[in-house]
């Protein structure tokens, strides 16, 4: 699989500057944990899901998630299970299917090993489980059962902890749970492919609802969790993990009390007009606007639960071509002594020491998504990777 896969060769070639790399699901954990981008979830009640998954690996979905969990209702679990046991049996038939990265969210852990059980040959199919709710009281027991089907199946399973518990939201309890975390994570940190935000239970503990003109960050409450976990969980030192962006709750028009937050001049200049007014009139202009600022604060990825999200995700995953300059200038062998250059663009100054990690995190981005050329920009990805 690769981002960007779904759209023709000539016009990925005519786009990228370096072409986003082919990877499977046997790929290195930092790679896969790169890669996730946008992961959709769906809920594991639909009859239909084995399509549902080929049709949206066919549109550039390159990770999903089959969910048990609060997208379903209580009484349908057993029912959900089931049918995530036949649909996953219906894929393992089908050869010839590009798949993308499949992960089950389920509420407790002893489904974990039940499930791995039941899924039989087809648990090849399966990357990994997201553990909702997770605390290192709650974790622990998730992990060992992880662990435990690991060690049954064969199968090389990654767990993605979802940071959504209201101990974590409340100021006087925050930073135990955090370190609490951070030692389970820790544990088991050759299981645990990157770290998801659970935006919307920490708004329901204070009865809160972001409006679709706002982002996550506008949202005080939620702003100042999102810094605490990036402080404790996403460091830059070899200690922290990938932690993915909150999701996104709107898909149609809502009455706007704001302007839309998308300036017309890049869509004028790529001739794309229309596209600028699609996404405004789909609230998709505060979607964009909070994958940029969950780039700004440390957040790679994000969970999306429409198509329409997947590719606006990606298209701002994208390393343009002025980053990867100055990412791979500050990282050149004779610049191991640190210093000071100016960017090869001319706009900046690329200091060799403090902007290191930037730089790595960056040519890891544009290894999976690849590099733009020289002039295209994300109006040009986005229109290239939407459904025609």
């Amino acid at each position: 699989m690769r981002h960007f896969g779904h759209i023709a060769p000539e016009e990925r070639r005519r786009l990228f500057h370096q072409e986003p790399a082919v990877f499977t699901a046997d790929a290195p954990a930092r790679v896969l944990a790169v890669a996730l981008g946008a992961t959709l979830y769906s809920p594991a009640t639909r009859p239909q899901l084995a399509d549902d998954v080929v049709k949206q690996a066919g549109r550039g979905v390159v990770s999903m998630v089959l969910c048990l969990e609060d997208s379903i209702d209580d009484a349908d679990v057993v029912d959900a299970e089931e049918n995530l046991v036949r649909q996953f049996t219906d894929l393992a038939g089908r050869p010839d299917v590009e798949l993308p990265l499949l992960f089950i969210r389920v509420r407790v852990p002893e489904q974990i090993p039940d499930l791995v059980a039941r899924l039989g040959p087809a648990v090849r199919l399966l990357s990994g489980f997201v553990l909702p709710k997770f605390t290192e009281e709650r974790g622990v027991p998730f992990m060992e059962a992880l662990t435990g089907a690991v060690t049954a199946s064969g199968r090389r399973l990654f767990a993605m902890p979802v940071l959504e518990s209201p101990s974590l939201l409340y100021l006087e309890t925050r930073r135990e749970t955090l370190e609490g975390i951070f030692r389970t994570v820790d544990k088991y940190r050759d299981r645990v492919l990157a770290l998801r935000l659970g935006v919307t239970d920490f708004c329901s503990s204070y009865g809160l609802r972001r409006a679709p003109d706002m982002t996550a960050y506008d949202v005080q409450i939620v702003a100042s969790v999102i810094a605490d976990v990036v402080n404790v969980l996403g460091r830059a030192d070899g200690t922290g993990f990938t932690v993915t962006g909150p999701v996104w709750e709107y898909f149609r028009a809502q009455e706007r009390m704001f302007k839309p937050q998308l300036r017309r001049s890049p869509f004028m200049e790529g001739e794309v007009e229309e596209l600028r007014e699609t996404l405004i009139e789909h609230d998709l202009d505060g979607l964009l606007r909070e994958i940029s600022l969950d780039r700004a604060n440390g957040l790679l990825g994000k969970t999306c639960i429409h198509p329409s999200h997947v590719m606006p995700v990606h298209a701002l995953s994208v390393v343009s071509h002025e980053e990867f300059s100055d990412a791979q200038d500050i990282m050149r062998p004779e610049r191991l002594g640190g210093g000071v250059l100016r960017s090869a663009y001319t706009n900046k100054m690329n200091e060799v020491k403090p902007h290191r990690a930037w730089a790595e995190r960056t040519l890891q981005r544009a290894e999976v998504f690849g590099v733009a050329g020289e002039d295209i920009g994300f109006v040009e990805l986005l229109a290239a990777g939407l459904p025609g």
